[in-house]
């Protein structure tokens, strides 16, 4: 569809992949790019190791409008993502006299030592994505964007370069409770899903407590002369299985 802005998620860090770590950036990134008409299509982690963050930098920033990567700007030694960002397009890595600027603002020139300058190091032809948090930059390269891996400065970060981001036509999505199986509903939603080809309909079975197994039908779509009509069909044909289970048919 011409109007869809796309997008995927990189998380790097080996803390992700052990466990130690608890992702908290994936969902906030998902639901804040669907509010801004961005699509989310992929979400990839990978550990600290340079070959697998430039291969899927390269396979992610070809494929879609955007890449985010989050994690591995810090001050320490496995904090490659710059460098590897850099390989990925093609281009030299150096301090940034920007960044030094910017960190200059909250730390003591004396206090500026190798590992914190570290983080000032950027590729060249990058824009600098301020964080107002701890003041070292992520940074914009093409169609990567790159963030802290902590939640506060990610979030920071994101409503900072949102702004300069193309968007798309928002997603809108309407929520049905079906008081139905999902193996009641299925061949139904499919022949829906089918008729109405612009309409995403997904089904979510969850258990109620008090009425047991029961499954909500979501249905997404940009235009809402679409959504609308498919949201009738959906509903139309759950009063049908519920009457038809009513009465033992």
């Amino acid at each position: 569809m011409a109007s869809s802005v796309t997008a995927a998620i990189l998380v790097i860090g080996d803390e992700i992949l052990s466990g130690r770590t608890k992702d908290k950036n994936i969902g906030y990134i998902a639901e804040y790019l669907t509010n801004i008409g961005i699509e989310l299509r992929e979400v990839r982690v990978v550990p600290d190791v340079e070959d697998e963050i430039v291969a899927a930098v390269n396979a992610l920033r070809a494929r879609y409008t955007y890449l985010f990567t989050t994690g591995g700007i810090g001050p320490t030694h496995d904090d490659i993502t710059a460098d590897s960002v850099a390989k990925a397009v093609g281009v030299p890595i150096d301090v940034d006299p920007r960044a030094v600027a910017m960190m200059r603002e909250r730390y003591k020139p004396e206090d500026l030592n190798e590992a914190r300058l570290r983080m000032a190091r950027i590729p060249h032809g990058a824009d600098l994505i301020d964080n107002p948090i701890s003041r070292a930059p992520g940074f914009r390269i093409e169609n990567v964007i790159v963030m802290a891996g902590v939640p506060s400065i990610m979030q920071a970060m994101l409503d900072e370069v949102a702004p300069k981001l193309k968007t798309g036509i928002r997603m809108l999505s309407e929520t049905v409770r079906a008081d139905a199986r999902e193996g009641d509903i299925g061949t139904q939603l499919g022949q829906i899903a089918k008729a109405n080809p612009e309409v995403a309909i997904g089904s979510y079975p969850f258990f109620d407590p008090q009425h047991g197994p029961n499954t909500n039908v979501v249905l997404r779509a940009r235009d809402p002369q679409k959504l609308a009509p498919a949201t009738r069909a959906v509903e139309d044909m759950l009063q049908r299985v519920r009457g038809a289970q009513s009465s033992g048919g």
